[in-house]
């Protein structure tokens, strides 16, 4: 605790908390994890501003620059990259949990036994983020509290529309399964769509790899002999 007070004395509300959240999306609740970071940006941001000092001319121009935008995006380029996969892969996951999940309410079992059991016979990402929520229940937490706080560690819209949905129909006594039948049918519709878009990609891949590569060899092997000829 003393820790996390030093460092909230070194670096400004804004930044500790951006750090602190992008961590919560990856999963990430150890707090000197955030710390360590901060502290690592501070460090790197303080080195290459005398490294800029020391080899480049104009330096003492140039370096508060380009510090500053190091220092600033860092998160945003380390971060949020490993942010993204993790979305994918936890919306690739989610339809088969959701899937078994709705199949153990639809066998008679209520929502905290039906998560339970699919958390059991499911080993994903997902699946280990709902047994976190689960142990916060054990510890006294409410349902809608352990649900907020999964919500905060998922970083996949697709994915919180269902704990949100999920969340009302416990509160407020609606229907559990067709909520997610509704959501079931969302995510195959968003991957159908998400695959047709990378499909629709490739010809254009291919093209700039033809462009690159094919086009200059060919022009070579064309006019390869021509120029040794005139060459010769």
């Amino acid at each position: 605790m003393n820790k996390e007070k030093i460092a909230r004395k070194i670096y400004s509300k804004y930044s500790f908390d951006q750090v602190s959240h992008k961590m919560h999306l990856l999963g990430i609740d150890d707090i000197n994890k955030t710390i360590n970071f901060l502290n690592l940006r501070l460090i790197t941001s303080i080195i290459i501003f005398f490294m800029i000092i020391y080899f480049i001319d104009w330096g003492y121009i140039f370096g508060p620059i380009v510090v500053l935008l190091y220092y600033f995006f860092l998160p945003d380029l380390t971060i949020d990259g490993e942010i993204k996969k993790r979305r994918h892969k936890l919306e690739y996951e989610a339809m088969y949990f959701f899937e078994i999940l709705t199949l153990s309410l639809e066998s008679g079992n209520n929502l905290y036994n039906a998560i339970t059991i699919t958390c059991n016979n499911i080993d994903s990402e997902l699946s280990n983020e709902f047994k976190k929520m689960m142990n916060d229940i054990n510890y006294g937490k409410s349902f809608t509290e352990a649900i907020n706080a999964l919500k905060a560690r998922i970083p996949s819209d697709t994915i919180n529309n269902i704990l949100l949905n999920i969340r009302e129909s416990n509160m407020f006594g609606n229907s559990i399964i067709g909520t997610l039948n509704n959501q079931l049918d969302y995510l195959r519709e968003s991957k159908i769509l998400e695959t047709k878009a990378y499909i629709s990609k490739i010809p254009l891949k291919i093209s700039v790899i033809s462009v690159i590569f094919f086009i200059p060899l060919l022009l070579l092997l064309i006019l390869g002999p021509v120029l040794i000829n005139y060459l010769g």
